[in-house]
């Protein structure tokens, strides 16, 4: 009889021996149905498929030539992912399909739809190069989450074991990727919106994200004491400018961000330095 038909392959006398007698729970015959997911470990998700549907109705705003709509869809998006993980982890609710959910969600959300949203409000006046550029965006995006899930079972991750990230992370290079609309609705000089600056921008963003090099991990910083209550003050003041100047407030939070990186890359240099003696 094949094995097609024989409930269990044959195995030699020597093979059974060292597997052992079957178990209660392996004769069990499989009955019933499969318990369903709680509300527990669905919520993460449900989280992480209400970033989805925000970064992808901004394409809808993009259509609709709601620009500013659409620039806050993507940033809603980007709050809503930096909820669900944080809520996994507190509800011990973390899975490998929350995991791929996740990537799926970003790519999406902050690889094709800014790509397109940009293209559409600038880089359409230059069709032939100017999708590369969003291409390049998207592409780059994609790539980033996937070395990140090939290196989740990774042991050694040197950035990540001394408390920092492997180039900028997705949300945060769509934010870097809007900074020429950002500085347009806060102008409104139109230099910011030409393709001819617009395109090399948002190349060079690209490529910040599947970089090798080493970028700030908002988890890892740890305030001394003593200025814990002016961070939480200037968090404050931060969120009121928001309200008020809203695009001049996250222009400048992208020129922080880039202003911070050279000085992340020497003070992951200084700290790498002192780790290897203590390894060794």
């Amino acid at each position: 009889m094949s094995l097609l038909t024989d409930p269990e392959p044959r195995r030699e006398p020597e093979e059974r021996a060292r597997l052992g007698p079957k178990s209660a729970e392996d004769e069990k015959p499989m009955m019933g149905k499969s318990r369903g997911l709680s509300l527990r470990a669905m919520a993460p998700n449900a989280i992480t498929a209400a970033a989805l549907c925000s970064g992808l109705t901004g394409i809808r705003f993009a259509i609709s030539e709601q620009w500013a709509a659409a620039a806050v869809a993507i940033i809603v998006a980007g709050i809503l992912d930096g909820m669900d993980g944080r809520i996994a982890r507190l509800l011990k609710a973390q899975s490998r399909f929350g995991a791929e959910l996740d990537s799926l969600a970003d790519s999406l959300s902050f690889g094709t739809a800014p790509a397109i949203i940009i293209y559409l409000w600038s880089l359409s006046a230059e069709p032939s190069w100017g999708w590369f550029a969003a291409l390049a965006l998207a592409i780059c995006c994609a790539l980033r989450l996937a070395r990140f899930n090939a290196q989740i079972d990774m042991e050694e991750q040197p950035h990540k074991s001394l408390g920092f990230l492997t180039g900028v992370p997705a949300p945060m290079g769509a934010g870097l990727a809007f900074m020429p609309f950002y500085l347009w609705s806060a102008t409104g000089l139109d230099v910011f919106r030409e393709p001819v600056f617009v395109a090399p921008w948002l190349v060079a963003t690209a490529l910040l994200m599947i970089s090798n090099m080493a970028t700030p991990s908002w988890t890892s910083l740890r305030p001394r004491k003593g200025i814990r209550l002016w961070v939480l003050a200037f968090a404050g003041l931060l969120f009121a400018a928001l309200l008020v100047e809203p695009w001049w407030t996250l222009s400048a939070i992208g020129i922080g961000y880039l202003a911070m990186l050279p000085f992340t890359h020497l003070r992951y240099s200084r700290v790498k330095r002192r780790a290897v003696p203590v390894a060794e």
